[in-house]
């Protein structure tokens, strides 16, 4: 089974970008599921319905979260609906959403598992390690898939050796810039980030000026979406049907 997952799609520039080339690529690099990072897909941040359906209906499976999945008060319609949309899974008990989704494929499920980080993330969240501990116990799914969406690279890697030879594969989301260390760690597949699919010519995606400014001046300041040329970076984890591990790792530039 080849599994898509891609990284963060920056506002409706990138929901753009993305509908007009993951047909082809689907078709392409015979992809059977897609999971798309939707936490930043709606102008300004945030997830909306209309972005999330945006994204659904150019060809992803299951839409993971973040930091900014509870940005926009018109996503809470689309957590309290049967969308395939996740929030991160270690919020506090009582907090409106889902965490992870089966996604059915027929002879196959796919489990897909929304995590945020702690460190330097600045959300006093529950521990991550723990909380995919019970979710793996609950779902029992051969096949699943973790996007951690995380700063710091050191715990991103932790959970990945944590995880290792208990899930599919761990992608790493959050930084908008893709690593170099596409690898398989004891059957798991791992990437520390993912990157971004959205405006090339930008500070993760935010206008070049906005940026500066607030670096400069370390003023209080609006981080506007760039435009212009996009790319679309993400991970296909090639995962054994039988063994539900990871047999090949492949990441993607589409610029």
């Amino acid at each position: 089974m080849n599994i898509l997952c891609i990284g963060d799609v920056i506002g409706s520039v990138g929901c753009d970008f993305l509908r007009r080339h993951l047909p082809t690529l689907k078709r392409l690099k015979g992809i059977d599921c897609v999971i798309v990072n939707g936490e930043n897909s709606a102008d300004t941040n945030g997830i909306t319905p209309t972005s999330a359906d945006h994204i659904l209906t150019s060809g992803a499976d299951c839409i993971t979260g973040g930091n900014h999945s509870f940005q926009r008060k018109e996503s809470a319609s689309i957590y309290e609906s049967e969308l395939p949309v996740l929030r991160p899974a270690n919020y506090p008990p009582g907090v409106y959403g889902k965490g992870y989704y089966v996604l059915d494929f027929g002879r196959l499920s796919v489990c897909v598992i929304s995590l945020m980080g702690l460190a330097y993330m600045g959300e006093p969240l529950d521990d991550p390690f723990r909380t995919v501990d019970a979710i793996l116990k609950e779902t029992r799914c051969k096949i699943n898939i973790v996007d951690f969406h995380a700063e710091s690279t050191a715990e991103k890697r932790c959970l990945a050796e944590h995880l290792k030879g208990r899930v599919s594969a761990v992608f790493g989301t959050h930084t908008h810039v893709m690593t170099a260390d596409a690898q398989i760690i004891g059957g798991t597949g791992f990437i520390t980030d993912a990157g971004m699919t959205g405006p090339v010519n930008s500070v993760i995606g935010c206008r070049v000026e906005s940026a500066l400014k607030k670096m400069t001046t370390h003023l209080p300041t609006r981080l506007d979406y760039a435009s212009g040329d996009c790319m679309l970076n993400g991970v296909i984890f090639t995962v054994d049907d039988a063994t539900g591990m990871t047999t090949a790792v492949e990441t993607v530039d589409i610029r």
